[in-house]
């Protein structure tokens, strides 16, 4: 069946043979009248048009006719209500004529009553009857046609609405995940080249505008960009998929891939341009690319490690001085070059690198390929991921063999040497000693000062030597710790005594030492007071105060010596105790010393388990501590 469309249906209702209009089913108002309903109501169109039914006929049986209509709407068929006597004009003569109302629904897509066709239909002549019958049917039929046309348009309708919908959700979804890809640019442009649509976090900051670019041909809003970029949109658009990198004069870097987008029948429709700023990717594969170069050029060692141990790289160094190639070693442990002797120091370094600390300077010894032993000064660093998180070590082995043989022999001379020198030191200071005990009574007073000088010198020069003979013998292991319980206050007031005795330049106070007695080797712990005593005078101007104090804490007892001197940098606290280590400073030049006896003092607490360690400000003073195991 034919639908018949709106214009058709229309021509028929307007030139029916009767009466008709059209009410708003919830309203009641005159929405159309045909020519015959105005020729049987005897009113204009202005007159019935828009206004409400009842206005229209001002029915005595109001009550049944509107039952009608309302059975009418709510049933959704038609019904036919009472005759009446309507005066119409007929050939310029008034005429009566009867007339019957009938109420027809029209119905939508979905089956709901919008409106009523009321019908007015002429008793006159039966043929006529027939006749308006049979328009009626017509016009039922039409009206069912209509219906199912109404019906496809509203289901084409709803298509449509959820098909914008969709393309509506689609352009905000492209355009989140744009707004959400850092440092891009995404454009998609037309087979002509003309925007579709853009967006991205560094629109602006590449020029862009997306009202003023959307929609419109790159030549309207940027003719230079478009003569530059034209090659590459042709490019897309015939269907090839490609990338190019550039720099820009700032030195940013960034990549652009062009991808052509196909229909159905794998036509190019659209080329999509994806912009991303890759500058910090650049920037880590340069930096990447120097390290890799550091590491592999280094002279040292330098060897990468899971939390397990097991070896991620091994850099030419590596290889030169363990005589293991890269292949051989890696995803081995490191253990392949550890002693059997020295297994136990990996736990206790990774114990201290997975607490997030640094290990600097740890010396040690490893094995080689061949099986020599090597002296290694090891630094080991944890590797942390963006989180802070520990996912590796890093460590730095430098071969310090030669370096410990030259320190040897070092050591070898300077025992030698000094242990020959003590022996005409111990005459010259015997000479003296009877030379000052001749001179006591002599009305000589230079020759009695020079004495006292000389044996002051002698003193001097018997603790330098005895200080080289300690570290010769630390050094070959041959510093014998011979501990004893002893009283520890005793010792400072006897120290600080010895010390009055030859120092005058200074102010000296001892404070909260009583019955403290500890298990240590006393000749030993005196030369540690003496020495920080000694380096408190040296470091300080005359007149200042040197505080000495002792408390325990715990079962271990606190010793300080505090000055009022120069004090020490931050950068160098650290270093104070190394051997040989003097601080850097011209005002310090004219104090004679060799850096040897705070290293002296360190390692002499190590071995009775105590610790040592200094607090200090430049130009504010600086104390000095070491702990002790009571007894």
């Amino acid at each position: 069946m034919q639908i018949i469309n709106e214009y058709n249906l229309s021509y028929i209702l307007r030139n029916a043979p009767v009466g008709i209009c059209i009410v708003d089913a919830a309203t009641l108002v005159v929405e159309m009248a045909n020519a015959h309903f105005l020729k049987l109501t005897g009113k204009p169109e202005e007159a019935v048009l828009g206004k409400h039914y009842r206005e229209i006929f001002p029915l005595d049986r109001l009550d049944q006719d509107e039952m009608i209509l309302n059975k009418a709407v709510q049933e959704g068929r038609p019904y036919t209500a009472r005759e009446r006597e309507m005066l119409q004009l007929h050939d310029g003569e008034k005429e009566m004529v009867m007339v019957s109302f009938v109420y027809s629904p029209i119905k939508n897509s979905k089956g709901s009553v919008t409106s009523l066709a009321v019908w007015l239909l002429e008793n006159t002549a039966h043929g006529l009857n027939e006749e308006l019958a049979a328009t009626n049917e017509e016009f039922a039929a039409a009206n069912e046609e209509l219906a199912a046309a109404n019906e496809e348009l509203a289901a084409t309708n709803d298509a449509l609405i959820e098909t914008q919908a969709n393309l509506q959700r689609s352009e905000k979804l492209f355009r989140s995940i744009a707004l959400n890809i850092p440092g891009s640019l995404i454009m998609v442009i037309d087979r002509n080249h003309r925007y579709i649509t853009i967006e991205g976090d560094i629109m602006e900051k590449m020029g862009f505008d997306r009202q003023k670019y959307e929609g419109r041909h790159p030549s309207e809003v940027s003719p230079e960009r478009y003569e530059a970029s034209r090659h590459l949109y042709e490019r897309v658009i015939n269907g090839d998929q490609f990338s190019i990198e550039w720099k820009t004069e700032d030195g940013e870097f960034y990549i652009v891939h062009f991808v052509p987008l196909k229909n159905e029948r794998n036509e190019v429709d659209a080329g999509l341009i994806i912009t991303l700023d890759i500058t910090g990717i650049k920037q880590a594969e340069e930096k990447s690319a120097k390290l890799a170069a550091i590491v592999q050029s280094s002279d040292d060692a330098i060897v990468g490690k899971t939390l397990e141990s097991v070896i991620t790289s091994w850099n030419a160094a590596a290889e030169r001085i363990f005589g293991y190639t890269e292949d051989e070693m890696i995803g081995q442990t490191i253990y392949k070059i550890i002693p059997s002797d020295r297994q136990d120091e990996e736990p206790q370094i990774l114990a201290r690198l997975k607490k997030g600390e640094r290990v600097d300077h740890f010396e040690t010894k490893r094995l080689t390929k061949d099986g020599r032993l090597l002296d290694i000064s090891l630094t080991i660093s944890p590797i942390k991921d963006a989180q802070g998180n520990i996912i590796g070590l890093s460590k730095i082995a430098r071969d310090i063999t030669e370096k410990k043989q030259e320190e040897q022999r070092k050591n070898d001379f300077i025992g030698m040497v000094s242990h020959e020198l003590k022996t005409p030191l111990t005459s010259l200071s015997a000479i003296i000693q009877m030379g000052t005990t001749k001179l006591r009574n002599s009305e000589d007073e230079f020759l009695s000062g020079a004495m006292e000088n000389a044996s002051r010198q002698v003193k001097k020069m018997t603790s330098m030597i005895n200080s080289f003979l300690n570290i010769s013998r630390l050094e070959s292991g041959q510093l014998l710790i011979e501990k004893e319980p002893f009283r520890l206050d005793e010792l400072l007031r006897e120290t600080l005594e010895e010390t009055k005795l030859t120092v005058s330049s200074h102010i000296f106070s001892l404070n909260e030492c009583n019955d403290i007695t500890v298990n240590a080797d006393r000749d030993k712990i005196s030369s540690v007071i003496s020495n920080l005593i000694s380096n408190a005078v040296k470091y300080s101007p005359r007149g200042k105060l040197i505080d000495i104090r002792c408390q325990t804490e715990g079962k271990m007892v606190v010793v300080s010596v505090k000055d009022e001197g120069i004090g020490i940098k931050a950068s160098e606290i650290d270093r104070v105790f190394d051997r040989y280590y003097r601080v850097e400073n011209r005002d310090l030049r004219h104090i004679s010393g060799f850096g040897i006896g705070l290293y002296l003092s360190a390692e002499i607490i190590k071995r009775h388990d105590g610790k040592i360690w200094a607090e200090s400000e430049s130009g504010k003073g600086s104390t000095f501590y070491f702990t002790l195991p009571l007894a």
